[in-house]
């Protein structure tokens, strides 16, 4: 009896796909190695428990394939967390899902277009995402293969011009800038802590880390930018904030950087500024506390002492 069912479980799931006599030996093959929960599910249309499958939060970048024929049907690009205990996705690869209407007309079925197995349900004009649709699908229905992506090969750069808090604002704003770190730079005390700099017992200044895709956006751009939105005339600190952890200063790593901004120094020379800001080389950067990261970006408002003039 129980090899009958199986075979008319075969001839549901089969019926209206163009198997070939090899293709239906390998779905077959694939079922008998099944396990009875999976076959609970893929076979005899089932639902594993929610917040019970492995997938349920997944954020990795992959892509989900059928669990028997191996067919992908879902990118993680797709995939989005709707709090309703199964994997979802607001998109299916093209070609890869069928849709059917169960049988009391209530709920849309969705399978694997190739070989039949049950996926789950999709649900339509939701609203959880701009497409309106969601593929609720059993964990237990899919197998996920990870997609390696390559991490971009990021620089740094540091540039000192004042208060941390506002070169780290507009030095954000520049696509191809991954993050900036608000620290200290030049002194010789390590670990340094805010209150010992602004005392002026450590001879640090506060500088940014810039890390940053060279691909994306050249060492000259960044500088050219550090340039234009503090005073590089200012000897004495900027714009309102006075003492020697606010002097113009850049730390280079290399001979070209300082090749790089000797040029542009020249050039705003050139044009009539008499240029205040000093390079020196790049000495052990030490990030400053948490509460003065991305500081406007939290507290909200535009930097009060630094603002971009155009120079270049």
């Amino acid at each position: 009896m129980l090899k009958i069912i199986c075979m008319l479980c075969v001839v549901c799931i089969l019926e209206g796909n163009d198997f070939k006599p090899l293709q239906l030996r390998e779905w077959k093959a694939s079922v008998e190695k099944l396990s009875p929960s999976e076959k609970h599910v893929l076979i005899d249309k089932g639902t594993e428990r929610a917040f019970n499958g492995k997938y349920v939060h997944t954020k990795e970048n992959g892509t989900y394939t059928c669990k028997i024929c191996n067919t992908p049907l879902y990118k993680s690009s797709d995939k989005f967390d709707s709090h309703c205990g199964w994997p979802s996705f607001d998109d299916a690869i093209k070609g890869a899902i069928k849709e059917t209407l169960d049988a009391d007309g209530r709920r849309t079925e969705i399978t694997c277009a190739n070989c039949g197995a049950h996926m789950g349900h999709v649900f339509k004009g939701e609203g959880m995402t701009a497409k309106n649709v969601r593929h609720c699908v059993n964990s237990i229905s899919l197998n996920f293969h990870t997609e390696k992506v390559a991490k971009p090969n990021l620089s740094k750069a540091y540039f000192a011009g004042g208060c941390f808090w506002g070169v780290e604002y507009y030095l954000e704003e520049i696509k191809g800038v991954k993050e900036v770190i608000s620290g200290f730079m030049g002194g010789d005390v390590k670990n340094p802590k805010y209150y010992d700099v602004i005392k002026h017992k450590t001879g640090h200044l506060e500088t940014v880390e810039v890390l940053y895709d060279p691909s994306i956006v050249s060492y000259e751009t960044l500088a050219k930018t550090f340039f234009e939105i503090h005073d590089p005339t200012q000897t004495n600190g900027q714009g309102p904030d006075i003492g020697s952890q606010y002097l113009s200063a850049i730390f280079v790593s290399n001979a070209k950087e300082k090749k790089t901004i000797q040029k542009l120094i020249q050039i705003l020379e050139n044009s009539g500024l008499k240029i205040a800001t000093k390079i020196r080389p790049k000495a052990p950067f030490y990030s400053a506390e948490e509460y003065h990261q991305n500081h406007y970006q939290r507290k909200g408002g535009t930097p009060y002492c630094h603002s971009r003039v155009k120079r270049f």
